[in-house]
């Protein structure tokens, strides 16, 4: 069976404010380094900086979804939008930083990252959704 939508969101969040520490502490033993990646303000390394960020930005958003619904779950069943919501949130999450380490070094890439934000944006859409009904 799988965990109900807010256990995933509350996993992934912490899964990845701590993925966003290692993250951080590997890119900072490296950061003294003025050549790393091709330097500050190369391609490669404004992608690994952004993929490093989004596991910060992207677990505080799996938290508000959490904390979104819990206040209202004994009046509000987890229906179908809310759980559409929980996996498009958590492959927002899963895809971002993926798409930032691929674009970092295939520039042709790009493109990927319309699975992140189409997934962030309909979980933001089906959220906003559902608050509003509340």
């Amino acid at each position: 069976m799988f965990p109900s939508p807010f256990k995933l969101n509350l996993v992934l969040a912490w899964l990845w404010v701590l993925l966003g520490f290692l993250s951080g502490m590997l890119m900072g033993l490296k950061f003294h380094r003025e050549d790393w990646l091709g330097g500050y303000a190369s391609h490669q390394r404004r992608l690994y900086r952004l993929g490093h960020i989004s596991f910060f930005g992207l677990a505080i958003i799996n938290l508000l979804f959490v904390f979104t619904f819990q206040q209202f779950m004994n009046q509000h069943a987890c229906n179908a939008v809310v759980r559409f919501a929980s996996c498009a949130f958590a492959l927002g999450a899963l895809t971002m930083p993926l798409c930032c380490a691929v674009a970092a070094h295939k520039k042709d890439a790009r493109g990927l990252f319309a699975v992140p934000v189409i997934s962030l944006l309909v979980g933001g859409g089906c959220t906003l959704w559902e608050v509003i009904k509340l």
